[in-house]
């Protein structure tokens, strides 16, 4: 297959940095940058972001763990830091990682003010410390942030307030850093999928009636793959033939959320 197709070669001599890298999404996205030719700084709080980078290394590219709490500044600036020193720069920052408690239904009735911190130290604060602590290695390689959010940050959420909130935050700071770095040349843009994670498979094993219930909803007729259709998209926007895109929310729900 063709590599324009493919994706192969498209992220060579680029470094990538993947908050929340150690499983889901984010692996995937690490393994998909990695394939391109990116060079991948898994930061992760957990030792699963040390598989991710054996995964990738296993596979013949070039990837290492940093332990990150994204929730703590210092942390993120080592990542930052260990990944300019190991690649010679930074390209890319892909802020996936997400509170623990996103998966789980806590109406506002419900909703305790640790998992509405844990929400916001994550998501929002996280975000905030990789945009600082990036800001001016993305700027000297013309680079990209990419966050991911979600559909409950676009129409929002009964189930999930907290989630919906901050994911809906994100879009507004994505919004304002681009206008905000456009002038130094990096791009800015969220990704929302819909795919399986570990959450959504949990989820399923809880309701067996939930897989055809959503799947029915989808006008391609299936939940998103993390690896086959939510990573290659945020590999391309990683790259040189997104560098036109900025601001923008890309959604990759199969159809699912066609009023957003």
């Amino acid at each position: 297959m063709d590599d324009a197709v493919t994706g192969r070669g498209t992220l060579e001599g680029k470094a990538v940095l993947v908050t929340g890298g150690g499983a889901g999404i984010g692996r995937a996205i690490c393994i998909a940058c990695a394939a391109a030719g990116a060079s991948v700084v898994v930061a992760s709080p957990g030792g699963n972001g040390e598989e991710t980078a054996a995964l990738v290394t296993g596979a013949g590219g070039t990837a290492f763990w940093q332990p990150t709490d994204v929730t703590v500044s210092d942390d993120v600036d080592a990542a930052v830091a260990a990944a300019r020193a190991r690649y010679g720069g930074l390209d890319v920052v892909v802020h996936n990682a997400t509170s623990r408690r996103s998966s789980g239904v806590e109406t506002l009735a419900d909703l305790e003010d640790e998992a509405w911190d844990d929400h916001v130290a994550v998501s929002l604060r996280g975000a905030f410390h990789c945009a600082k602590a990036a800001m001016a290695a993305l700027a000297e390689r013309g680079g990209r942030m990419i966050v991911m959010t979600s559909p409950a940050g676009i129409e929002g959420s009964a189930a999930r307030p907290a989630y919906a909130a901050v994911k809906g935050a994100l879009r507004g700071f994505v919004k304002s850093l681009a206008l905000e770095w456009g002038p130094a040349g990096i791009g800015v843009v969220a990704v929302s999928p819909l795919a399986m994670t570990p959450a959504m498979a949990a989820a399923y094993r809880a309701d067996p009636t939930l897989q055809s219930r959503l799947e029915q909803l989808v006008p391609l007729g299936r939940i998103g793959d993390a690896a086959l259709d939510i990573a290659p998209v945020v590999a391309f926007l990683a790259g040189d033939g997104a560098r036109y895109v900025t601001g923008q929310t890309i959604v990759v729900d199969g159809g699912r959320f066609t009023t957003l």
